[in-house]
């Protein structure tokens, strides 16, 4: 019983301290809250489907890949592979795991815009994807 309860307790401890990699950590509006936060202002819906949709002096847009608008599969430019939709909306686990939205994010703003993102910007495409419904 003793290990039993301390396997429990050791668990909890995991799962609750700040910084655990778990899968669905959080909630697409938190993410979109953390980078508001991050910006000192709120995400605009307008402007992050304007920072979607556009070329940033390459050849990709966000939209190249997630579709005009993303409540559909889409499919990588380069690759070919179906993307799930990436609007929560219609994909549950869209931003959910904080960890994931760091990367792609990272990986994603790089591609299509050169550079990483800046939190405003972030919180912009977050605005819009959270504001679509199916």
């Amino acid at each position: 019983m003793h290990t039993r309860s301390t396997a429990l307790v050791l668990a909890v401890a995991a799962w609750a301290s700040p910084g655990a990699a778990r899968a669905a950590d959080t909630r697409p509006g938190a993410q979109l809250a953390r980078f508001a936060t991050e910006a000192g202002r709120p995400g605009q819906a307008d402007a992050g489907r304007a920072f979607f949709t556009r070329t940033h002096g390459g050849k990709w847009s966000c939209a190249s890949c997630h579709r005009e608008v993303p409540t559909q599969p889409g499919q990588h430019a380069v690759s070919g592979k179906t993307l799930e939709p990436l609007a929560p909306a219609a994909n549950t686990r869209a931003f959910t795991e904080q960890a994931r939205v760091d990367k792609w994010f990272r990986r994603n703003c790089k591609d299509v815009v050169g550079r990483e993102c800046s939190a405003g910007e972030k919180a912009d495409v977050l605005a819009y994807l959270v504001g679509l419904t199916r």
